[in-house]
């Protein structure tokens, strides 16, 4: 079988030899906020109560125990939204102000768009919905009635991560897509609210329902609250849903020259069929890597968040300025805990389309490695001892600040193995959950007070070998973690 997907991740593969200049075409960057001509943009109200659970309790306890916080209503989806993608910061540049959000994004480029399906919300009629971030509001597409209360839907606009990274975009499409989506599914948790999410959807029907430009914007995932999840999508046939005007087709255009990437539609379109995948699968038993020891982790207290959850999303940034300062084994204790959350919202069998590793340099307690993560967080699997963190920031493009973080998370995947399971859709699966769990580690990053940075860009070869992994592996994803130097002012330590 051709191997699609993991053709197009070799052929977007950077390498030290090869990697020349690249020039941003500034007259041509694209418009980070969707606009919709001649349509009204319904405000949401945004000054509410919100959850007051701390960070971690959210990981800890079964949703569907927790009591749902007040009635279902526009207040109630408008602090899901707020909880799940909002501005939080901004700075002056030259072209004006810049706006950064609450999920994470490769070059601060912002590729993701969500949309809303209500049916039943007290106080906004039934019909589908953009939500402008920007305003903190919905933009009505389509009126009617669909069988689910409230389904949400993420897609990608492949220009604006294009604009930068080419035809590699589509991986940040994917990642970028995952960060949101796990705030998105968070908040829901703290609500109080039963969901599911999917992957799996027919992906020209629900294009079409959105009213996409399907050659520059994409639906990416799913969520559906309160309701039954058909894995297709079925209520959402073509030809039972109407063409919306051309002006809102046109609206996925957010700049006058686009970059052409036609691996990224390659790829994507090549991913339209569904195929069930291996329920026993599990990649990191097919890496080739094998620990050489076992390794417990001390039982430590996990500490306190020192943040409510909300805050914890609001004040989540990339954060770089690193020392290299003994990290406490309770933080890791955290990370892991979070990291093997098991509510995943019905993506269980997604979650098997990647490993997750990590890398340690001066972390309480554990000799310094390279160390897979399993399900029994209470024992590691030590694959190298050895410092691999400097190494590693070289492969990253050099970026001599990853040298100082106490931790490296890398998610791998097979990605012959990967496609043998579930064709080039798998490729979605391993890339969306890989961003889900960096913003998983962002978040917990908060919640601690320890800097967080995604690294998307790196010599892939290179991580490889690093790594040892065999040869139809790749690294995904690299997220550095670590002590920062303004806590360490803050706490009189500098």
């Amino acid at each position: 079988m051709k191997q699609i997907a993991g053709s197009y991740h070799e052929k977007t593969s950077y390498e030290r030899s090869k990697m020349g200049g690249h020039f941003l075409d500034w007259q041509n960057q694209p418009e980070l906020f969707k606009r919709y001509e001649g349509r009204e943009t319904i405000a949401m109200p945004r000054e509410m109560p919100l959850p007051h659970e701390d960070f971690f309790t959210l990981y800890e306890a079964p949703y569907e125990n927790r009591p749902t916080h007040g009635v279902f209503d526009l207040a109630m989806l408008s602090r899901i939204l707020l909880l799940t993608y909002t501005l939080t910061s901004q700075a002056r540049h030259a072209n004006g102000t810049f706006y950064y959000r609450s999920a994470a994004s490769a070059g601060a480029l912002y590729p993701t768009e969500i949309y809303v399906v209500s049916n039943g919300i007290m106080g906004l009629d039934p019909g589908l919905y953009h939500f402008s971030i920007r305003e903190h509001g919905l933009v009505k597409l389509r009126d009617g009635h669909f069988d689910t209360p409230l389904t949400f839907f993420l897609t990608a606009i492949f220009s604006r991560s294009a604009w930068k990274y080419g035809n590699r975009s589509y991986r940040y499409h994917l990642l970028d897509t995952g960060h949101v989506l796990e705030n998105l599914t968070l908040s829901l948790k703290a609500l109080g609210l039963t969901y599911e999410n999917t992957f799996d959807f027919d992906d020209q029907a629900v294009n079409h329902l959105l009213g996409l430009d399907e050659d520059r914007e994409a639906a990416l995932a799913v969520c559906r609250v309160k309701g039954t999840l058909d894995s297709h999508l079925k209520l959402f046939e073509t030809e039972t849903i109407e063409d919306l005007p051309e002006t809102v087709k046109k609206a996925s255009r957010v700049s006058l020259r686009e970059v052409d990437v036609p691996e990224v539609l390659a790829v994507h379109t090549a991913g339209y069929d569904i195929k069930p995948g291996k329920k026993d699968l599990n990649l990191c038993h097919d890496l080739g890597l094998i620990p050489k020891s076992r390794v417990p982790v001390p039982p430590v207290s996990i500490p306190d968040a020192g943040l409510p959850y909300p805050e914890t999303v609001f004040q989540r940034r990339s954060s770089r300025n690193f020392v290299a300062e003994t990290l406490p084994i309770s933080h890791l204790q955290a990370l892991l805990n979070v990291i093997n959350a098991i509510d995943y919202g019905g993506m269980d069998s997604y979650v098997r389309s990647i490993c997750t590793g990590f890398l340690t340099a001066g972390v309480e307690s554990i000799e310094d490695g390279f160390y897979l993560v399993d399900d029994n967080i209470g024992d590691l699997g030590l694959v190298a001892p050895g410092t691999f963190t400097g190494a590693m920031s070289h492969i990253c493009l050099d970026q001599d600040w990853m040298g100082s973080a106490s931790l490296h998370f890398v998610f791998m995947s097979n990605m012959t193995l990967l496609e043998e399971a579930w064709g080039p859709r798998g490729y979605r699966y391993a890339m969306l959950t890989a961003g889900l769990m960096g913003e998983r580690l962002y978040l917990a990053a908060s919640a601690l007070g320890l800097g967080c940075c995604g690294i998307g860009a790196f010599y892939d070869g290179e991580a490889s070998r690093l790594l040892g992994i065999n040869e139809s592996s790749r690294v995904l994803y690299v997220v550095s973690l670590g002590i920062l130097k303004s806590m360490l002012k803050r706490d009189g330590m500098l």
